[in-house]
């Protein structure tokens, strides 16, 4: 009896996965709260931005024409015939020949005016100004719609917000926005030798690092986790807790609920309440991954190693949760980087090797299996695809940073 269903390759895996996301489920928020959510649809600028044309400077609206020529020693002279107030149009300000006006930064440019001379460039004798390099047509001038048309698309559904695009979203005149909904993932810690970070182990005990870090992940994903705390290694207790959190979850991830063993538990408890879709992936750490489906409710088991389980989530359950957010681009981050030295490994099974990168040079951090310090002390991981026997020192690799 093989001790796996068919190993498939990382590609089907994360495709299998995929294929199972729940729907996108969206939400308003207010827009000041929106830095992080994911967009729900197109936003497109109800009026023309900045509605006005207006300066860029604290100087003087001109006719460019005026300063053609202008120098320290030939300095145009224009007659400054009022004062533009903020945030106020005064129709009554109409430049001619000759004739300029003094206007703040933000200020509504005056009829007649096509340019401003910042005011460094200026100096004032009475109501003459003499203004000592010339500017161009536009010059220190934001036009009306140069920011943004009426009409315009500003923002497309899928883009995970900054809270720069909190302001432009405010300009837009959108007070709340429709955001992707956040999944709520659920997480069960299965072993009977985990104990909680409150406890002192005794012999044989491990603390339980998985849960907060997976957690954490997916906080910073842009998800709600729950944690469902520690279950022993007995399937009724095992069924409980995740009859219990499946109501309230989108999906569930089961910490070190993989194995090799063809009597693992977890696979048997998914199949028995519903299907195992994967057990075993090409993928180093991760090869016995499950993937499975409870009540429309994507499931993963996880190994219990944290490295192991870090890997699974960015190769296998990412992209489930991109679709399950609607984003328009994955949230991966990388550098490139050239290589310290080899890197062997095994041809049919694709690899991911930590890395510390410095100065550009990405140097291996080898380690026993098990190890937590390797995943504080590198930046990220190196791919190295299943067709490969290893990767030679001084090539160009790409390093998915954490």
């Amino acid at each position: 009896m093989s001790r796996f269903l068919t190993v498939i390759s990382v590609a089907d895996a994360a495709a299998a996965a995929e294929k199972i996301a729940p729907a996108r489920k969206t939400e308003s928020v207010p827009v000041e709260q929106s830095a992080g959510r994911v967009l729900a649809s197109d936003i497109a600028a109800d009026t023309d931005i900045p509605g006005f044309d207006r300066s860029v400077v604290d100087g003087y609206a001109v006719r460019s024409a005026d300063t053609t020529g202008a120098s320290d020693s030939v300095p145009a002279l224009l007659t400054c015939i009022g004062r533009v107030t903020m945030g106020k149009h005064d129709t009554n300000l109409i430049l001619g020949n000759a004739e300029c006006v003094y206007i703040p930064t933000g200020g509504v440019l005056p009829s007649g005016a096509d340019a401003a001379v910042m005011v460094e460039y200026t100096e004032e004798a009475g109501d003459t100004i003499l203004v000592k390099k010339p500017v161009s047509h536009g010059e220190n001038v934001l036009l009306r719609d140069e920011d943004f048309k009426k009409g315009e698309t500003v923002f497309s559904m899928g883009r995970r917000l900054s809270p720069q695009d909190a302001g432009v979203l405010a300009a837009c005149g959108c007070a709340t926005v429709t955001v992707a909904k956040k999944p709520v993932v659920g997480i069960i810690s299965t072993g009977n030798e985990l104990v909680p970070a409150t406890s002192v182990p005794g012999p044989g005990q491990v603390r339980d690092a998985n849960a907060p870090m997976l957690a954490a992940w997916l906080s910073e994903y842009g998800c709600e986790p729950r944690l469902y705390g520690i279950v022993q290694d007995e399937r009724e207790a095992f069924e409980t807790v995740i009859a219990r959190a499946l109501p309230d979850c989108d999906l569930l991830l089961l910490s070190g609920g993989s194995s090799k063993d063809d009597r693992d538990m977890t696979a048997g408890v998914i199949a028995g309440k519903g299907m195992v879709l994967v057990h075993g992936v090409a993928l180093a750490p991760g090869k016995p991954t499950i993937i499975g489906r409870i009540d429309t409710k994507p499931v993963f088991g996880l190994p219990g190693h944290p490295a192991s389980a870090l890997v699974v989530l960015k190769v296998i359950v990412s992209p489930l949760l991109d679709k399950m957010l609607g984003l328009d681009t994955p949230l991966l981050r990388t550098v490139k980087a050239t290589l310290a030295e080899n890197i062997p490994s095994q041809r049919g099974r694709e690899e991911y090797v930590r890395v510390k990168v410095t100065n550009g040079i990405a140097t291996p951090l080898f380690g026993k299996s098990g190890l937590l310090n390797t995943l504080v002390k590198s930046d990220g991981l190196v791919c190295i695809p299943a067709g490969y026997e290893g990767l030679e020192k001084g090539s160009e690799v790409e390093v998915i940073l954490w």
